[in-house]
């Protein structure tokens, strides 16, 4: 029997899911941005009345730090949004930020080190930007994929050269020498992932970690490791601050090394837009020739802050800044458990991804190497028989959106699946489309 639901049925009319697609010029889905399937996905609901299971953007499903609201309305009272903050960052944030670092990650960075930017994406724009000015020799950047999407069109926007590779065949020892064989080209000036990584969920070992640092100092590289899951991989309990364990990262075996270390997942608050940048001592002070005849300014960490930060904005908003900094020293003084909050991520994702597979769907980035993916924000699927665009146009009539994998840069044929924006009273309703898809799409 055809699902009801809010007097709309599931599956939902070829015609209503193919007008839409038309009015967003939509023809291949396999190239569609996230944005474009959320509009779509909106265009759909309001025709058809069907709450989708919507899993195509990673936004947060829980609330807000209640901290850092209440230290931002202080601010706000105080009288903070009639001035100007410092390019810089407020003394706070940047204090904080650097004891987060040690207390998290074991990590020793000075606080001047440490710049407030609006949300990590303008935080790699500005990297990017500055990244590939440092070395008229070097005019490409590496992407170890799958990766966010958005990252690579910013290279775009900038009209800048990128590489990439499908990370899934090369992992362990022969990581090396996949990075050799870009790296010796003597063109990468930076390498770029996400630990844990969106969207396959995949994080990388101490060895790999090690292997990147090695590669990344042999050919003066640039490691830009983006934390914005910071203390996601549930399989272990940083939560302590001060007390092993801690974040796995590239920092411990290079100085050569930026960290983005966002608050919109780990604290829930994406709509304030705020992350910090952690570049390390030695790469902060270090000069670029290069970079003086192109910026003017010839050392790393001025040229991100009084050069590309400056000309993207004059300033992170003053009173996140002051949220950010509160949630950061909360969680320094041990007053409140960050990894408590999303472990829900977690939870869910288990569930999600049994009520997959018991419909024939495949988790397709399974594996960390030598042990099982944790669950986490987000996982991959692919159904026998589809390609990934396929399947995303079959699964949008039974009222369930993802991306597709290709346009994060893998190679396998499948959707990202976001766990977040699924409330668990949604999980009889996703059990009963997936056992229809699987009714109606059965597995030769």
């Amino acid at each position: 029997m055809p699902e009801q639901i809010m007097n709309s049925t599931i599956p939902i009319n070829k015609e209503i899911i193919r007008s839409n697609l038309e009015k967003l010029n939509l023809t291949d889905l396999n190239k569609a941005s996230i944005r474009e399937v959320v509009q779509v996905v909106d265009m759909i609901q309001a025709d058809t009345g069907v709450r989708f299971v919507r899993m195509e953007m990673g936004v947060p499903g829980l609330p807000p730090v209640q901290i850092g609201i209440e230290a931002e309305i202080e601010a706000l009272k105080k009288g903070v949004a009639s001035i100007y903050p410092n390019i810089n960052g407020i003394p706070e944030i940047k204090f904080e930020t650097a004891r987060f670092v040690k207390n998290f990650m074991g990590i020793d960075v000075k606080p001047e080190h440490c710049v407030p930017s609006t949300g990590s994406m303008q935080g790699t724009y500005a990297l990017f930007r500055v990244a590939s000015c440092c070395d008229e020799k070097k005019d490409t950047a590496l992407f170890i994929d799958p990766g966010f999407p958005v990252q690579k069109q910013q290279f775009m926007v900038m009209g800048s050269k990128f590489e990439s590779f499908d990370v899934y065949h090369f992992r362990g020892e022969k990581l090396r020498d996949k990075l050799e064989s870009y790296f010796s080209k003597g063109n990468i000036h930076s390498v770029i992932y996400s630990n844990p990584n969106n969207p396959t969920w995949i994080c990388f070992t101490e060895e790999e970690l090690q292997i990147i640092a090695e590669a990344a100092d042999k050919y003066d590289v640039i490691v830009m490791e983006d934390l914005a899951y910071f203390g996601m991989d549930f399989r272990i309990n940083i939560s302590k601050p001060g007390i092993p364990p801690y974040q796995a990262s590239v920092a411990n075996y290079t100085n050569n090394y930026v960290l983005f270390i966002s608050a919109s997942k780990i604290f829930s608050y994406a709509g304030q837009r705020i992350s910090t940048i952690v570049m390390s001592d030695k790469l902060f002070n270090r000069n670029y020739p290069s970079l003086e005849s192109r910026m003017m300014i010839k050392g790393f960490g001025n040229a991100v802050i009084y050069r590309a930060l400056y000309a993207l904005s004059s300033g992170v908003t003053h009173s996140t800044q002051y949220a950010m900094a509160a949630i950061l020293k909360a969680a320094n003084n041990g007053e409140f458990n960050f990894i408590d909050e999303v472990k829900e991520y977690g939870r869910r994702a288990s569930i999600m991804k049994k009520l997959f597979r018991d419909n024939q769907f495949q988790i397709l980035y399974d594996r960390d190497v030598d042990r099982d993916i944790a669950d986490g924000f987000y996982f991959t699927l692919s159904y026998p028989g589809m390609k990934a665009g396929k399947l995303l146009y079959e699964l949008l009539h039974y009222g369930i959106s993802g991306i597709t994998l290709l346009s994060t840069g893998s190679k396998k044929e499948g959707l990202r699946a976001c766990v977040a924006p699924v409330k668990p009273e949604q999980f009889n309703d996703l059990e009963t489309r997936l056992k229809q898809f699987r009714a109606d799409h059965p597995v030769k």
